[in-house]
């Protein structure tokens, strides 16, 4: 029964341009757009997950899944690629995202500062300012969703860290 549930979740596929860089964005709920929604049934929460590598965000649909119905559908689930994991199938819209006025230009856009800077632009572009947001990262995402909270401290998030290996003492900080 679950899994039947779990099913029936539409999940909406789109590819921003951001920071230059084509980004897949897998989306549970019928909030596409939460900066343009004004209504009053705009969610006040997002459920934000940065994946580990290799940065495919169709892995953790399941997972994203499970995690809106947990939820009774009331809060969104977003997964992001990483910047240059996922490329637009032929004939796919590019929508361009709003520039970020507190990014900086990214000199590495593919390195591990440049992924977390290229995370942090999208949620300032992509979602309201008072938006609360659950950030779970897996692996490689659990240290850019701590850099995300170091280098932005306004964004009102709270942390959900994923290991994949929790008791190998290769995979701790």
């Amino acid at each position: 029964m679950d899994s039947e549930i779990k099913e029936e979740i539409p999940v909406h596929e789109e590819f921003i341009l951001c920071c230059g860089v084509e980004t897949q964005v897998l989306k549970c709920g019928p909030w596409t757009d939460l900066i343009n929604n004004q209504s009053g049934t705009r969610p006040k929460l997002l459920i934000f997950i940065i994946p580990g590598n290799p940065g495919f965000s169709a892995m953790y649909v399941p997972f994203a899944k499970a995690l809106y119905s947990a939820t009774k559908r009331r809060f969104p689930v977003w997964i992001i690629s990483h910047a240059g994991h996922a490329l637009a199938p032929r004939g796919k819209k590019i929508l361009k995202s709003s520039e970020d006025p507190n990014a900086e230009e990214i000199k590495d856009i593919y390195g591990v500062r440049g992924q977390v800077e290229h995370k942090l632009a999208f949620l300032r572009t992509q979602v309201p300012k008072e938006m609360k947001l659950v950030v779970i990262g897996h692996s490689i995402g659990s240290y850019f969703s701590l850099e995300i909270l170091k280098h932005a401290p306004e964004l009102p998030c709270m942390l959900i860290i994923e290991e994949l290996f929790p008791n190998d003492s290769r995979t701790s900080f």
